[in-house]
């Protein structure tokens, strides 16, 4: 049963108290802090090893039918039976695909009538099976049935651009990027309007950290034009709506994410290695901050702090379907030539940073798993899909060709 992890979080609370496991597995330190647990792992996993993830269902081709050809993957869902759901911001529609990937039926589409797409951003499912798109530019949610004929409107009022992504819980609401009440956007917050599973307005929530101001350059022409970029490698607020309706969140200062649970706040500690942050990486960075500045205010150079020697201990947060959290983790980049270069902009370089993708993987009531390191051509946006020991994420290929892939968890070779 999907919620049984429920009931194991509550008895891990409920058992917790003060003490170090020194077992098999990771050594833990537990402590109560008020209506805090902290659960923290000083050395070792369950996993015993690092994993990676190992292809197993491809969908999407270079030629071929239609239903198979992505323009742009917005967002993707999977259901209790590995039915396959793919928003493509593109061609505004969602195409579903049964667990083998085989291609079932196409929802949606250009336009402003029942069931049409004009501005759609992304996509997610509900527990009954109900597929929810955010449409700003029909100012509304549009709702799909299970069966063809079944359609829902959700009026969207405050609707506006967002990158971020549709949630939905376990109890079926669904939580979409808001304006705050002067109808502005403050940088590097928001708001979660919260609808009722039935589509009623329900609450407007601030995420956690919402106080947390984090650094920032700027620059500013005589008169008025202004261009705010964050200092590179600098903590962030970072949050995401976990199955439960609660937020896992944490600023990445420290390696301590907090999962709120009914009774106080779960935080997850562990031990770690801070990603070293290369002089000629650092140069870059700021270089690129310049270049993003001086689009709005030319000539612009770097006024700010100095960029660390470090990076965060993590970038961002993945609740699978099963409540595990998935975190993805700072790695040390290696400089690689750009070959996708263009020598006359300005804006294009040689040479550019990339960090491979690296996951600790948590359960919901802190154990630490282990790591996972991706194959090169997963892609962490869209959000994947986790859910146990399976994985769905984007892949995109040399060229540019973008797959639905099904992975599944696999320790590595000789570790």
């Amino acid at each position: 049963m999907r919620n049984s992890w429920f009931a194991l979080l509550s008895a891990a609370f409920a058992a917790c108290g003060v003490g170090t496991e020194t077992a098999r597995g990771p050594q833990v330190v537990t402590d109560r802090i008020g209506d805090t647990v902290v659960v923290r792992t000083l050395s070792g996993s369950v996993w015993g090893s690092d994993a990676t993830l190992v292809p197993e269902l491809s969908i999407g081709e270079m030629d071929g039918p239609d239903e198979y050809l992505f323009g742009r993957i917005g967002s993707i869902a999977v259901d209790d039976d590995h039915n396959i759901y793919v928003f493509d911001q593109q061609a505004r529609e969602v195409r579903i695909f049964d667990a083998r990937g085989g291609y079932l039926r196409t929802l949606g589409g250009p336009g402003q009538g029942p069931g049409e797409l004009q501005q759609p951003e992304a996509m997610a499912l509900l527990p009954d099976r109900r597929i929810v798109v955010r449409d700003p530019g029909n100012a509304r949610l549009q709702v799909y049935g299970p069966d063809e004929e079944s359609l829902e409107e959700w009026p969207y009022t405050t609707a506006f651009y967002s990158n971020r992504p549709l949630w939905t819980d376990n109890q079926g609401r669904v939580y979409v990027a808001a304006r705050d009440a002067s109808g502005s956007i403050v940088f590097g917050r928001g708001l979660l309007a919260v609808f009722d599973p039935d589509g009623t307005p329900r609450d407007t929530v601030a995420p956690p950290h919402g106080d947390f101001e984090a650094e920032t350059v700027t620059g500013e022409t005589g008169d008025g034009a202004r261009a705010t970029y964050g200092v590179p490698f600098a903590p962030r607020a970072i949050w995401a709506v976990h199955p439960s309706g609660r937020f896992v969140s944490g600023i990445s200062s420290s390696y301590a994410i907090d999962l709120e649970v009914a009774d106080g706040v779960l935080r997850i500690e562990r031990a770690y290695e801070p990603a070293r942050v290369f002089p000629r990486e650092a140069d870059h960075a700021r270089d690129r901050t310049e270049r993003g500045i001086g689009m709005t205010v030319p000539g612009w150079r770097w006024d700010g702090p100095s960029i660390r020697d470090t990076k965060p201990p993590f970038t961002g947060f993945y609740p699978g379907r099963d409540g595990r959290i998935w975190v993805q983790v700072s790695t040390e980049a290696q400089e690689v030539e750009n070959e996708d270069h263009d020598p006359d902009s300005p804006f294009s370089t040689p040479f550019v940073w990339r960090s491979p993708l690296r996951f600790d993987v948590f359960e919901p009531d802190g154990t630490y798993l282990g790591a996972v390191n991706p194959p090169e051509d997963f892609s962490s946006s869209p959000f994947p899909v986790f859910d146990g020991d399976d994985v769905w994420a984007v892949s995109r290929d040399d060229l540019g060709i973008q797959r639905v892939v099904r992975y599944r968890i696999t320790f590595e070779p000789g570790t």
